[in-house]
């Protein structure tokens, strides 16, 4: 766990293993395909837990772009929102993949900004089935959100949730590096 400057009060940096529809934060962000439908790994178990509303909702959202992100409501999840971003697909790095990951949690956090969200869940964006290598995905989300917090953040914690013990063992080792 690691604590990033800010002006008010530090932002809780932190990662753990579990099912992000379960988590007690003001918004989970949900690793969707560019319909914002639902599919499989993240944004499937979302979907599901959601409820059917979410669909709905999503079906008024016209779709998302790779990089951007929306906002839901959180229906049937602890969850009051739902950020919704498209990770790009991993294509060996040559293909501006990192600067549109990087944007994924740039618009999340921008999203959270204007929604006055206090707590925030991310998965680890691209890496299921879309390939992205989990070192390289992992580093550059906490840079970037560390880069994004510094010193004007209403943001209280933010949770790098992993589905694997392995996962969860490279954000531990990178959050521990000062």
């Amino acid at each position: 766990m690691t604590e990033s400057e800010s002006s008010e009060s530090p932002v809780v940096l932190r990662a753990v293993r579990a099912d992000i529809t379960t988590l007690h934060v003001d918004a989970i962000v949900n690793a969707a395909n560019s319909s914002l439908l639902g599919g499989g790994g993240v944004d499937g178990a979302i979907h599901r837990a959601a409820g059917p509303d979410l669909v709905h909702e999503c079906r008024l959202l016209g779709g998302c772009k790779t990089g951007d992100a929306k906002l839901t409501r959180g229906y049937r999840l602890p969850a009051k929102f739902i950020i919704h971003t498209v990770g790009p697909v991993w294509r060996g790095g040559e293909h501006g993949e990192s600067d549109l990951l990087a944007s994924c949690y740039r618009r999340s956090l921008a999203i959270a900004a204007m929604n006055d969200i206090r707590t925030i869940a991310f998965p680890s964006i691209s890496t299921g089935i879309y390939g992205y290598p989990i070192e390289l995905a992992a580093q550059l989300a906490i840079e970037v959100v560390g880069s994004e917090l510094r010193g004007r953040t209403q943001l209280r914690e933010v949770t790098f949730c992993c589905f694997s013990q392995e996962d969860l063992q490279v954000y531990e080792r990178l959050l521990a590096v000062p």
